[in-house]
């Protein structure tokens, strides 16, 4: 599943989490930064290894902001009582590359599924409100050739379009391999091509 978003995004910065009680049970809820499912599937391990009584470890994720990637699971609880909660937390607060996990205690009485679903959504925004959350641009990368002639103009253009230089190369002429904001892109990219002996590599 996918769609679009805009050139920046709101994730966190770092980990965070959060304890809620309901009736005996205890619901630890945990939201994290993460780029894969890779990224995600560590974190679930390190958790399972600290909850390892538990029963229940139930979770939700949104992931790269090109072409947007979720997924909930309910992990044993009745179906969407648990996965579907937590990821609604995380889409309420606009998150993106954070993954969210609830583990959940049971403390002898049952909750049923209207009480589950407000445990799994509470215990995961108590980690949201808990986490410090920022707002990140979405960036190209590109490289840019040129001769010594024209490298004050190129520095001047990169200067001006907030790009970030992440490489370069001072040889027979100078390359440049830099990161630039989306919607700066375009404008970067035309003024650059206006230079002579300049070459332009676009995104990559």
């Amino acid at each position: 599943m996918s769609d679009k978003i805009e050139d920046t995004f709101r994730t966190i910065e770092k980990q965070a989490d959060s304890l809620f009680k309901d009736r005996g049970s205890k619901f630890f809820g945990y939201v994290f930064p993460m780029k894969s499912e890779e990224d995600f599937k560590s974190a679930m391990e390190t958790i399972k290894t600290e909850h390892h009584q538990a029963r229940h470890h139930c979770f939700a994720y949104r992931f790269d902001p090109d072409d947007l990637k979720y997924r909930a699971n309910d992990d044993g609880e009745p179906s969407h009582s648990a996965g579907t909660p937590i990821l609604h937390a995380l889409q309420s607060a606009e998150l993106i590359n954070v993954g969210a996990i609830v583990v959940r205690y049971f403390g002898g009485t049952k909750l049923g599924v209207s009480g589950l679903i407000n445990a799994y959504r509470t215990a995961a925004e108590m980690a949201i409100n808990s986490a410090s959350i920022i707002v990140r641009e979405l960036e190209y990368s590109a490289k840019i050739t040129t001769d010594y002639a024209h490298l004050s103009q190129v520095l001047y253009q990169l200067e001006q379009h907030e790009a970030r230089i992440e490489q370069r190369k001072m040889e027979y002429d100078c390359e440049f391999e830099f990161s630039v904001r989306r919607a700066n892109y375009e404008s970067l990219k035309i003024n650059i091509e206006t230079l002579e002996n300049v070459k332009f590599v676009g995104e990559f």
